[in-house]
């Protein structure tokens, strides 16, 4: 007898049922979503757009920590104790976001097993990601940074096209996310485009071939 498959969980129609407390906000791109510093109040839902978080230095320096598409959540320090926020996020694209405050996230992640898991798996996905980028940083060239960070931005394995578009960045961006210089990242990106890897026709194309790259040692 075949055993029937449970069906996967639909955060995005949850969030929109009427049951639950939660604001919708439309930001356009390089809008600021909060800043460091802000009071952490509430958890953010990405249903539509891309979201760029960073850390601002004392000194100004800005360094990009996450880029984060639709499915993702962030701003979830609240639920830890946070009083205010960490790092800033900004609209890399026009987005629609989901405001869900503390107290509210908090009744359904007591009260409904299923948000609950998928939280659990993104949270875990998360550290899963933060101890690769660390690992990235140590060991590999700021090629492989690079070729991973597109890969990653293009979301690899979560989808079966074998090209996919990029949200747009500068080059200044990148650079800030793979922890070197604009020249490099202009270098690298010249030479993935001559060997086919990206495509600059109708916006940044990343090929799944690009994983060569990262591959190769």
């Amino acid at each position: 007898m075949e055993s029937k498959k449970e069906p996967t969980f639909n955060a995005q129609a949850f969030l929109d049922s009427a049951g639950v407390a939660r604001t919708i906000v439309e930001y356009q791109p390089a809008e600021v979503i909060f800043r460091q510093g802000d009071p952490c109040k509430s958890v953010m839902y990405i249903q539509r757009g891309g979201v760029k978080l960073s850390v601002l230095s004392k000194t100004g320096k800005e360094a990009v920590v996450a880029m984060l598409g639709p499915g993702d959540f962030f701003g979830e320090g609240c639920l830890a104790g946070q009083a205010v926020r960490m790092r800033g996020a900004n609209a890399t694209e026009s987005s629609t976001i989901l405001l869900v405050n503390k107290a509210e996230m908090g009744r359904l992640l007591h009260q409904q097993h299923a948000l609950s898991d998928r939280f659990i798996a993104h949270m875990l996905a998360r550290n899963i990601r933060i101890e690769e980028d660390l690992i990235d940083q140590l060991f590999n060239s700021s090629e492989k940074r690079l070729a991973r960070t597109l890969l990653l931005l293009a979301r690899y394995a979560k989808h079966d096209k074998p090209v996919r578009a990029v949200p747009p960045l500068s080059q200044a961006t990148l650079a800030e996310m793979v922890g070197t210089t604009r020249s490099r990242v202009n270098f690298f990106m010249k030479k993935f485009q001559r060997l086919g890897f990206i495509d600059y026709a109708d916006g940044l194309k990343v090929n799944n071939s690009l994983l060569t790259v990262v591959l190769h040692d």
